[in-house]
């Protein structure tokens, strides 16, 4: 059997479209942890990255700690954590923050520090605190480029997040572990394509977004 063969097996075989592990279930599974990994990395990277962005101090820090945050084996992290915590979702949600805060923490802190100085110093001129200058005038300026960095941090957590069925977690990962396990490769297959089209409604999901919350002064402006 072909690739497309698995794929049309695993998707129109009744079965796993119900149950424990049913494709809706596993789906669900997946996108909590990744909605929640997400979450987590954007609480601690946006506002580290918008101070430092906005106060153009720490640039190099931040790039150290992204630099060494990225070298970290996600898996082995993983097996630390397990090692360490046991079973349960901790062990997989701190390997998963550490993946996505990096993209989300520089690309903000770039964002920031690349916005237009002239209306900056208007603001200031008018009094503005720095408060209000970051957010009213930097953020909606800085937008577009932050959402992309919450765009790449999700669909890594997405496209990662598979590792949770290692630590005899759900989501779409069960099906790649257990159809490795068991040789079937139907499995395997149906898991990495829910995974890619997971991916896929990310990308869809954050182009939405964009084209909904960033001005269109501010999308033609980028695209020039």
């Amino acid at each position: 059997m072909n690739v497309l063969n698995f794929i049309e097996s695993f998707f129109t075989n009744s079965a796993h479209w119900r149950g424990y592990d049913g494709i809706p279930q596993r789906v669900w599974e997946h996108i909590q942890y990744s909605a929640a990994a997400l979450s987590i990395a954007a609480a601690v990277g946006l506002p580290i990255g918008l101070v430092t962005g906005h106060t153009g101090r720490g640039g190099n820090a931040l790039a150290f700690v992204s630099a060494a945050a990225r070298a970290l084996p996600t898996f082995g992290l993983l097996v630390l954590m397990f090692v360490w915590l046991g079973l349960g979702v901790l062990p997989v949600m701190v390997p998963l923050v550490v993946l996505a805060i990096p993209p989300i923490l520089i690309t903000t802190y770039e964002a920031v520090r690349t916005v237009d100085p002239s209306p900056v110093d208007a603001a200031r001129g008018m009094g503005m605190s720095e408060g209000k200058i970051l957010l009213q005038v930097e953020v909606p300026a800085a937008l577009q480029l932050i959402l992309s960095g919450l765009r790449s941090a999700a669909i890594q957590i997405v496209s990662t997040a598979t590792i949770a069925a290692y630590v005899s977690l759900g989501g779409v990962g069960r099906y790649i572990v257990d159809g490795l396990y068991q040789r079937n490769y139907e499995k395997v297959v149906g898991g990495a394509t829910l995974t890619a089209v997971l991916a896929l409604l990310v990308l869809v999901v954050f182009w939405a977004v964009g084209r909904g919350a960033v001005s269109p002064g501010v999308r033609r402006r980028r695209a020039a």
